[in-house]
């Protein structure tokens, strides 16, 4: 049989402050717990989706590669035109090389510009705070 709110309100009067904290204890764990399942299934059914958004870009990658060999193909049929197939492969790969040479280029210099791999100012930040609490503990 189910108690009237009065009855509710009596009988948690009547219960000890301890016995209170504790059952308050429970149920805050019981609640915690219930929100870690809920945000690991949340998270699961996410990871689902980015699973299936990078198998989707990886084929979308794929598709582009291909379709940049069928445009240098066609590029150089299209010089082939007024140029022996042979120059005009040679042309198309000289100019794909260089390409490839600047982007690489480009690359090494974002590379030693972003190296050492450290946390440079963040060092020297905690450094400075120790230096600081040093001075602070040793008047």
């Amino acid at each position: 049989m189910a108690k009237t709110d009065q009855e509710s309100v009596r009988s948690l009067g009547e219960e000890s402050t301890g016995a209170l904290i504790s059952r308050t204890s429970q149920q805050f764990s019981r609640l915690m717990r219930e929100e870690m399942r809920l945000a690991q299934a949340e998270l699961a059914e996410k990871g689902r989706g980015y699973r299936k958004g990078g198998g989707l870009y990886a084929g979308a990658g794929l598709v582009a590669v291909v379709a940049f060999q069928a445009l240098v193909a066609t590029v150089i049929a299209a010089l082939a035109l007024a140029l022996p197939v042979w120059a005009s492969a040679l042309i198309v790969t000289c100019v794909l090389a260089a390409g490839a040479a600047l982007l690489a280029a480009m690359a090494r210099r974002e590379f030693r510009r972003s190296a050492p791999p450290r946390p440079e100012a963040a060092i020297d930040s905690v450094k400075a705070d120790m230096a600081e609490i040093r001075e602070r503990a040793h008047p």
